[in-house]
C-alpha cells in the first residue's frame, strides 16, 4: 500500500468515525508518514479502547495495521487483532481471524505474542463448545509460557482466565478455584465491572464449596473479591455460608441451608456439603483444644459435631485421609488421638479463642515456673 493509498483509506475513516475520535485518525497519517511505529501503536490503542471505534476495529486492522505489523510491538499486535475479532459475524470468523493471528506472529523473537493469540483462539473454540481443542491450545500456550523466565502480566492474566474458564466447562471446580484465583492475581480487580466482580466471586465460592478437593478456603476468605458479595442481599447468605464452613459452625449451617436451594449446583451436592460442615465442626473442635488435651473420645466428637456415634470413626478416618488431621484411632477405647490440625485463616471469635489459650498457656508456664522454684531450692543454694 503506498502513500497515497494509505491516505484515502484514512480519510474514508476519518469521516465515518465519530466526531471525538477524528484527530486520533488525522493523526495516524502523521505518524504513518515518519515512521513512528510505537507512538502509531500507542494511537491506535487508544482508538481501538473507544467504544466508539467499533464498527471500523476490523477494516483498520485488516487494511491498515497488517501493513506494519512486523515493525511494531506483537504483543501490542496481538491486543489490536483481539479487539478487531470482537467485531466478527460469528465465532467461526473469529476462529479464523484469530488463527491466522496466530501464524502471523508465530516466529522465535514474538514467542509471548504466540502465546497470547493461541489463548484467543482457546478463548473461541471455548464459546464454541470444543473443550477438546480449547485444552490442546491451552496446554500449547503453557508449554511455551514454562520456557519463559518471565512474561508481560497480561499474558498470565489471558492463561489463567481461559483456564479457568476450561475447568469450569468441564466441572472441574478444584482446578477453577485454583486457576480463578491466579487470574485475579494478575490483575486489578478494580478493572473489572460490578458484574464481573459480583459473578467472579459467586463461581468461586460455589466452586469452593462443592469442590471435593478443598477443604481449606483461607485465599478465597481473604481475597477483596468477596465483597463483592456483599454489595447485595441476595448474595451476602453465599458470604456468610463460607465463613460458617471456615469455623465449622453447625448452627449457622443450619440457619443458611434454606438457600442452598437457589442454587442448581450446592443443591446437587447438598449431600457432600453436610459431609464438608461435618469435617469442619471437627476440625474447629480439635483446633480449640490446647495440644496437651486433645485425645478426644468417640462421644465428645459426636457431642461436638452432631454426627451420630456409628458414624464418628468414618468421619474421623475421612478427616485422616484428607490431610486435615494427623493421628491415630483407638478403636477398642474408642478415642482419637490428635498431634496436628491443618491451619487455617481464623476470625474474630477464633482469634479471641487463640489468645484465651495463649494466656491458659502462659499461667501454666508461670506455675511451672513457680513449681521448680519451690522445689529445688537447695539446688538453687549450691
Amino acid at each position: 500500500m503506498n502513500v497515497d493509498t494509505v491516505s484515502d483509506f484514512l480519510a474514508e475513516q476519518r469521516d465515518s468515525a465519530p466526531e471525538e475520535l477524528q484527530p486520533l485518525v488525522i493523526e495516524f497519517e502523521t505518524l504513518w508518514e515518519r515512521k513512528l511505529w510505537h507512538q502509531l501503536t500507542n494511537q491506535l490503542i487508544e482508538f481501538f479502547n473507544n467504544p466508539g471505534s467499533a464498527p471500523q476495529r476490523l477494516q483498520f486492522y485488516k487494511v491498515f495495521v497488517l501493513k506494519f505489523a512486523d515493525k511494531i510491538n506483537q504483543l501490542k499486535l496481538v491486543d489490536l487483532a483481539l479487539k478487531a475479532a470482537t467485531q466478527c459475524r460469528d465465532n467461526q470468523e473469529r476462529l479464523s481471524f484469530m488463527e491466522a493471528v496466530v501464524k502471523k506472529v508465530d516466529n522465535e523473537e514474538s514467542q509471548d505474542a504466540l502465546v497470547f493469540a493461541t489463548i484467543a483462539v482457546a478463548r473461541v473454540r471455548l464459546d464454541l463448545e470444543d473443550l477438546d481443542g480449547a485444552r490442546k491450545d491451552l496446554d500449547r500456550a503453557e508449554r511455551v509460557l514454562d520456557s519463559f523466565d518471565s512474561v508481560e502480566t497480561i499474558v498470565h492474566a489471558a492463561f489463567y482466565g481461559a483456564n479457568a474458564d476450561y475447568y469450569q466447562a468441564k466441572a472441574d471446580f478444584g482446578s477453577y478455584y485454583r486457576n480463578a484465583l491466579l487470574y485475579l492475581a494478575c490483575i486489578d480487580i478494580k478493572s473489572l465491572s460490578a458484574a464481573e466482580r459480583r459473578n467472579r466471586a459467586y463461581d468461586l465460592s460455589i466452586a469452593a464449596l462443592v469442590s471435593t478437593r478443598l477443604y481449606n478456603f483461607g485465599e478465597l476468605l481473604l481475597h477483596p473479591i468477596l465483597d463483592a458479595l456483599s454489595e447485595s442481599q441476595a448474595d451476602q447468605w453465599l458470604r456468610e455460608l463460607l465463613f460458617a464452613f471456615n469455623r465449622g459452625d453447625l448452627a449457622a449451617y443450619d440457619v443458611l441451608a434454606d438457600h442452598i436451594s437457589s442454587s442448581a449446583l450446592l443443591a446437587q451436592h447438598s449431600r457432600q456439603l453436610r459431609e464438608k460442615i461435618y469435617l469442619a465442626a471437627l476440625t474447629e473442635a480439635v483446633f480449640r483444644r490446647p495440644p496437651h488435651d486433645r485425645a478426644m473420645t468417640f462421644a465428645t466428637i459426636a457431642a461436638e459435631t452432631k454426627v451420630r456415634p456409628d458414624e464418628i470413626e468414618h468421619l474421623i478416618m475421612k478427616a485422616l485421609s484428607l490431610g486435615l488431621l494427623r493421628g491415630t484411632i483407638d478403636q477398642v477405647d474408642e478415642v482419637a488421638h490428635i498431634n496436628w490440625v491443618q491451619p487455617k485463616v481464623l476470625d474474630m471469635k477464633q482469634i479471641e479463642n487463640m489468645r484465651g489459650r495463649l494466656k491458659e498457656w502462659d499461667s501454666s508456664v508461670n506455675q511451672l515456673g513457680n513449681w521448680i522454684e519451690k522445689v529445688g531450692q537447695d539446688v538453687w543454694a549450691a
